[in-house]
C-alpha cells in the first residue's frame, strides 16, 4: 500500500512520492479479531482519520475474506471502481486496508467488492461506518467520532453517587422512530414533509414526557442503522451508526 508524500521540486510544485504505509492493525489486534474477542474493533475497522508522513487522510479497513479485490469508491473519485484499491493485508483473516490522502469528514464512500466466485461484484456500505445517508440512499459517510464534545460529566458523576440497586425503577420502552414526528408531518396533508425528530429534539421532548408519566428509566428499541422505517430496527445494517 502506498501513499503520496509531499516533496517540492525545482518549480515549487508538489509531486507524489510512493511510500509504504504500515498497517493500523497490531498482531494482537489480529489475534483478538480472529478469536472474535476484539471488543474495540470499531477503532480499527471502517474509516478513520490518520496522518502519515505529515499528510492527513482517511484509513479504510474492511473484512472481506471471500473477496478477490476490494477498492474504496466515493464522491472523491467519481465512484470509479479500482481507482483506490485496497491491499489484502492479512490474508488468513481477509482484512483489506488502504490510506487515502486529503480526505476529511463528510465524504461519501462504499467498498467495491469483487468476489472470488462466479464473477460477482457489488458495492457495499461500510459495516463499521459511523454514519450513513438518509434512505433510500445507502452510502456510508466518513465521520470522526472523536470530534464530539461530551458535556455530561456532571450527570455521570451524579449517577455514580446514586444507589441504583436499592432504588425503585419503572421502565418506559420506546421506538424513537414511531414515538413522535415533527409538527410539519401533517402540514397540508403532504406525506413528503414527514420528518423524524432529531436526537436533540427527542432528548428534550421524550425525557419530559416520560418524567411526567412517572417513569424513572427509558429503554430504547434498536437505534442502529436499519433499512426500513416501518420496522422497529431489528434488521441492522450498521451497528455503529445510530
Amino acid at each position: 500500500m502506498t501513499v503520496p508524500q509531499q516533496d517540492n521540486n525545482s518549480s515549487g510544485e508538489t509531486q507524489a512520492i510512493a511510500q509504504e504505509v504500515p498497517s493500523i492493525f497490531s498482531d494482537f489486534d489480529l489475534y483478538l479479531f480472529g478469536q472474535g474477542k476484539h471488543y474495540q474493533i470499531y477503532e480499527k475497522m471502517g474509516a478513520h482519520p490518520r496522518t502519515v508522513n505529515g499528510i492527513s487522510g482517511i484509513n479504510f479497513a474492511v473484512w472481506a475474506p471471500n473477496a478477490l479485490a476490494v477498492s474504496v469508491i466515493g464522491d472523491f473519485n467519481g465512484w470509479t471502481r479500482g481507482s483506490h484499491p485496497m491491499n489484502l493485508r492479512h490474508q488468513d483473516l481477509g482484512v483489506w486496508e488502504c490510506f487515502v490522502p486529503s480526505l476529511k469528514d463528510g465524504v461519501l464512500y462504499k467498498y467495491a467488492i469483487y468476489s472470488r466466485y462466479n464473477n460477482y461484484a457489488v458495492d457495499k456500505t461500510d459495516p463499521y461506518g459511523f454514519a450513513a445517508e438518509l434512505r433510500p440512499l445507502t452510502a456510508s459517510i466518513v465521520t470522526d467520532i472523536h470530534l464530539h464534545q461530551w458535556q455530561d460529566d456532571t450527570w455521570m458523576q451524579e449517577r455514580s453517587e446514586r444507589q441504583q440497586t436499592s432504588s425503585p425503577i419503572s421502565i418506559y420502552e420506546v421506538h424513537l422512530g414511531s414515538w413522535r414526528h415533527a409538527p410539519e408531518r401533517h402540514r397540508e396533508g403532504n406525506p413528503e414533509e414527514d420528518r423524524f425528530l432529531s436526537y436533540r429534539e427527542l432528548a428534550h421532548d421524550l425525557a419530559a414526557y416520560v418524567k411526567d408519566l412517572g417513569f424513572t428509566h427509558i429503554e430504547l428499541m434498536p437505534i442502529a442503522e436499519y433499512p426500513f422505517d416501518g420496522s422497529w430496527g431489528y434488521q441492522v445494517t450498521g451497528y455503529y451508526a445510530p
